[in-house]
């Protein structure tokens, strides 16, 4: 990949288009950063010495005109159910490929209705690309191959770490539009369940956690990867978060109320991410299995880096392969993208080992 090609970050000044940013500027890459806001990306373009642009996602022909000469757009301005639809409509209108950074389930399910607008228009709509989705994508993605006939895929992980302001957003975001509830697959079709609704213990590699389900991206993804058509998504968290889950399911209205939202925001805007030491040194641990009718099975489990690490050399690591291979318009997961151990590739992560 050229060192200038033409690609931007929509969202540097946030937490992880901060680590985009620089990570790229590190690894040599140049970048355009992007966001409505000029003062903190023209302050953060100066800082690393990149090219900067402003523009809102709500003007759509200043964003299609905004986007014109890039080839990629790496999208990190969340939350996705606000900006992703904006985005993907300005990069149809100027033919430049679609990354970003999401675990929005519904986000996932709207980008793939979009596939044949990208075929039409030649270009890539790959959400994702970060710590939701590429590694359980990948674990699915393996899973079907060492079991084609699998008709139950069951995904984990434990990644407990301090969450960045925009993922805080996205959370309260999503209670306002009502998505608190729990979901699973089930032949084939996404059902709400209560959030929460089952727990299990899990065999990670170091050692085993209690997990809970939650209605994670590849509800949507890992269906397009492998076709299989029950699926389920845990997460290890602590107990009293489990506990708080579980007692939401009683207050789902209160919190789209404007009050508790406005609350919850500014608890957002509080928080600050993982900090150096945990982007350093954190442990981010996967787990998955596949089972056919007959009760075969297969496991396959996976350690990475911290997840806003791996959502950082994830990206790069994305846009580097759309610039490089120049794929076919249309919808991608990360798996049918770039591979179904891509995640392999990304510093931190260990191989996927299955049994």
């Amino acid at each position: 990949m050229a060192n200038r090609a033409r690609w931007m970050i929509y969202g540097a000044n946030g937490y992880t288009g901060h680590l985009v940013a620089v990570e790229a500027r590190r690894q040599g890459l140049y970048p355009v950063l992007a966001g409505r806001r000029a003062g903190p990306i023209e302050t953060l373009a100066e800082d690393l010495g990149l090219p900067a642009r402003v523009f809102d996602l709500g003007d759509a022909r200043a964003a299609a005109a905004a986007l014109a000469d890039m080839a990629v757009v790496s999208h990190c301005a969340g939350p996705f159910s606000a900006s992703s639809a904006q985005m993907i409509d300005a990069c149809l209108r100027s033919r430049t490929h679609y990354l970003d950074i999401t675990g929005e389930l519904d986000v996932f399910l709207a980008a793939q209705r979009r596939h044949a607008d990208a075929q039409a228009a030649g270009i890539v709509i790959c959400p994702g690309v970060g710590f939701d989705v590429i590694p359980t994508d990948c674990l699915a993605a393996v899973l079907k191959a060492a079991l084609p006939d699998a008709t139950h895929l069951v995904l984990a992980f434990d990644a407990r770490a301090h969450v960045s302001p925009g993922t805080a957003r996205t959370m309260a975001e999503s209670f306002r539009l009502g998505r608190l509830g729990g979901r699973v697959r089930r032949n084939g079709v996404i059902e709400e369940v209560p959030l929460a609704h089952s727990r299990r213990r899990v065999d990670f590699a170091g050692g085993s956690a209690m997990t809970v389900a939650i209605p994670w991206g590849d509800l949507a993804t890992a269906y397009i990867s492998t076709g299989i058509p029950n699926i389920e998504t845990y997460a290890s968290i602590p107990p009293t978060a489990e506990i708080a889950s579980r007692a939401l399911n009683w207050v789902r209205p209160l919190l789209a109320w404007a009050p508790v939202q406005k609350v919850l925001r500014r608890l957002a805007d509080r928080t600050t991410g993982p900090s150096d030491e945990e982007l350093r040194t954190g442990r981010s641990r996967f787990w998955g299995k596949a089972s056919n009718p007959v009760g075969e099975h297969r496991t396959a489990r996976l350690e990475t880096a911290n997840g806003y690490r791996l959502t950082a050399d994830g990206t790069i690591m994305a846009v580097k392969f759309v610039l490089d291979h120049a794929p076919a318009g249309g919808y991608y997961t990360p798996s049918m993208l770039m591979g179904a151990r891509c995640v392999e590739q990304l510093p931190g992560s260990t191989p996927i080992r299955v049994e």
